[in-house]
């Protein structure tokens, strides 16, 4: 199989198999009016397997979608055909606007223009918790 190389834009690496088209939806790369590549389990030494994205344009990531998703990522920035700059994600402290409280009753859910906002409240576990009712997510 051959998928060609881009000339600027993004490589996301490192996905766990199987994660890719959620990364795909959740950051709305459907919208997008360039090629995008979706490579389901690939090979992997270090996973052994795993999934890859390429963009092929240069985008503003919400690294925050991929550190929920799956911190283990790697982001690598493509200029001119080499690789300019990789970067690691983490989980985030905080999701803002990411996910949605599925608590009836939390106030974001009867109330209209209230942020969803989650809190990071275990680490090893990823636990993240709504910031009005505590809910997990």
């Amino acid at each position: 199989m051959n998928i060609d190389s881009i000339q600027n834009g993004i490589v996301l690496d490192h996905i766990t198999a199987g994660k890719a088209l959620q990364i795909y939806n959740d950051l709305y790369l459907d919208k997008l009016d360039c090629s995008v590549a979706i490579i389901k389990n690939v090979k992997s030494e270090k996973m052994g397997r795993k999934d890859i994205l390429k963009i092929d344009q240069d985008i503003d990531i919400n690294l925050d979608v991929l550190g929920y998703i799956d911190p283990d990522i790697s982001v690598n920035i493509i200029k001119d055909g080499k690789l300019v700059e990789k970067r690691k994600i983490e989980l985030p402290e905080r999701l803002v606007g990411i996910k949605k409280c599925t608590n009836p009753r939390c106030i974001t859910t009867t109330e209209q223009g209230i942020t969803h906002i989650f809190k990071l409240t275990d680490r090893e576990k990823r636990i993240y918790r709504c910031i009005y009712c505590e809910a997990d997510k």
